[in-house]
């Protein structure tokens, strides 16, 4: 590629080869996006933690690209947003056309007061380089390249590992293990546990063009169109004048002609017009697949990202529900580990993450049905959803180019205290118990967004004064909460921030007295109008699988 030039990463011998290795608390398997994600909040929470990848470098071809709003926070979170949005491109509109007549354009996000855009897009490789940059600065995280895992033997209290490395293997032991070494996991294979799900006939071309272009940074997808008649083609503009670019191609295309040059070409200049000029930097062929497994956690290994769950590419769930993965389970991980929760805790990630899985495949699913229509019927009724699209707003709702991916509200949690006040909202956007916490401008010391203020472990939001011994006893809790009071002087040992704009009371339906507990990924478990700490006490207990 001539924008970009992978580094490799050395591979160095270390002291488990020549002794009887102590046993880690956790071996996360997979050096991509989500397995570093995971090593660098483990890493942060205070968690030694190896990582091994039998590679020794970061991901070849940009692959996943498109990063949502709610991965962009918690990539806060862990301190490598900043690199990662100057690197990329920002965009939050999006243009449907069918043929050559534009249906309708999409904001992401409609409001003002938000840290971060609708979505950034950029390269994995370029992604990946800035995780691995994070992770060399945490510590307690420790990088092993050409550290291929070959074995896997899950014990009662313990998983036995076996490596091989170029100076052969070594046996190494953990009392945790998290599988995140994609979608043909290797672990998932050597425990005997499959997916389950549905693959698509029907094949994409994705190719990778290095452009200089005045087109704006958006997403545009296509039907239908003159210069791909009969298929669909999406359009994204990528850091480093790079785009991609993805063209149905139907079942019985040749993948391995497909890739090649005089093949694409063709396809591109018909698109770009005769005076493009553009320089092919990567090319694939991919098949559309929706499985996942039947659980993600199997005693002491557990399953995040691609390797528990695999959808189409349209509407940008795979890396962006993986990072939702690893939000849920590092905090969960952290506290077990430490023993200030019981194991059953880690039960909840099984249940909140297969669900939000089940719900992201459904999205996936109805997209590639809609964007691959297999009868002549399903296509008649797509096009004449298009035709009408362009001029009726009803119509645009059954348009599905890719559902974009949202966060998950994990509204059926066992650690979510139901409300026992009748008059807060519960709609769509509401922060009810499950919602991921919505971000806001605020003045404070720790700067000018609420959600910085919402990371340090389990959090409550207040809105209005709190008795002094209160916020001394809930920092004095089995599992501590830190207190955020909101317009209103700080109680010893709470935070006080200002509500600059009056965004914060109004996302969180706020009257004077309200209080929310977050858990530590920054989901609402339990809101209240008046403070009542034998009931925030109790909420943070079955927050924590205490009850």
């Amino acid at each position: 590629m001539k924008t970009y030039q992978n580094p490799t990463y050395p591979y160095v011998r270390v002291p488990d080869q020549d002794a009887a290795p102590a046993i880690r608390p956790v071996i996360v398997v997979g050096a991509g996006p989500i397995g570093l994600a995971l090593a660098i909040d483990l890493g942060m929470r205070g968690v030694p933690v190896v990582v091994l990848d039998d590679d020794d470098t970061v991901s070849v071809g940009s692959r996943a690209i498109c990063y949502a709003k709610r991965s962009l926070e918690i990539l806060d979170r862990l301190g490598c947003a900043d690199a990662i949005c100057a690197r990329g491109v920002g965009w939050n509109v999006g243009k449907v056309f069918h043929r050559d007549e534009l249906v309708y354009r999409f904001e992401l996000v409609h409001e003002r007061g938000h840290h971060r855009p609708g979505m950034v897009n950029l390269q994995q490789y370029h992604l990946e380089e800035a995780l691995v940059n994070r992770a060399r600065e945490v510590r307690g995280v420790e990088l092993r390249w050409k550290n291929k895992v070959i074995g896997v033997r899950p014990g009662r209290d313990r998983v036995d590992v076996t490596v091989d490395t170029p100076d052969g293997p070594y046996s190494l032991s953990c009392e945790w293990l998290v599988a995140c070494d994609g979608a043909r996991s290797p672990v998932r294979g050597m425990l005997g546990v499959e997916s389950e799900g549905q693959v698509f006939r029907d094949r994409f071309l994705i190719a990778d063009i290095h452009m200089k272009s005045d087109f704006p940074p958006e997403r545009w997808f296509w039907f239908d169109p003159p210069f791909h008649p009969g298929q669909s083609v999406l359009l994204h503009r990528q850091a480093d004048d790079v785009w991609r670019v993805d063209f149905q191609l139907g079942w019985d295309a040749d993948p391995d002609e497909e890739r090649k040059s005089d093949r694409i070409l063709p396809r591109l200049a018909a698109m770009l017009g005769p005076d493009a000029r553009f320089d092919i930097e990567w090319a694939s062929v991919y098949t559309f697949q929706c499985r996942r497994m039947k659980r993600f956690r199997h005693g002491r290994v557990i399953f995040a990202g691609d390797s528990a769950h695999l959808v189409s590419p349209f509407g940008a769930r795979g890396a962006n529900s993986g990072f939702q993965d690893t939000d849920n389970l590092a905090w969960k991980l952290a506290l077990v580990i430490d023993g200030r929760a019981p194991e059953a805790l880690l039960e909840s990630y099984d249940a909140e993450r297969t669900r939000a899985a089940d719900e992201n495949l459904r999205n996936s699913t109805r997209s590639t049905d809609f964007i691959t229509p297999k009868t002549p019927v399903s296509r008649t009724f797509r096009d004449a959803t298009l035709q009408l699209a362009k001029r009726h707003p009803f119509a645009r709702r059954l348009v599905n180019s890719g559902r974009l991916s949202v966060p998950a509200v994990l509204a059926d949690s066992p650690l979510n205290t139901p409300d026992r006040d009748p008059d807060f909202p519960s709609g769509p956007g509401a922060m009810v118990p499950g919602a991921p916490a919505a971000d806001a401008p605020v003045s404070g010391a720790e700067g000018p967004w609420l959600l910085r203020y919402l990371e340090r472990g389990f959090t409550l939001l207040a809105f209005g004064p709190l008795p002094d011994d209160a916020v001394a006893a809930l920092a004095r809790a089995p599992v501590p909460v830190n207190v955020v009071q909101v317009d209103a002087p700080a109680a010893p040992g709470a935070e006080a921030i200002g509500d600059t704009e009056g965004l914060v009371a109004s996302r969180y339906a706020a009257l004077p007295g309200t209080c929310y507990l977050l858990r530590p990924d920054q989901h609402v478990c339990a809101r209240w109008r008046a403070f009542d700490l034998p009931a925030v006490a109790a909420a943070c207990a079955r927050a924590t699988a205490r009850n």
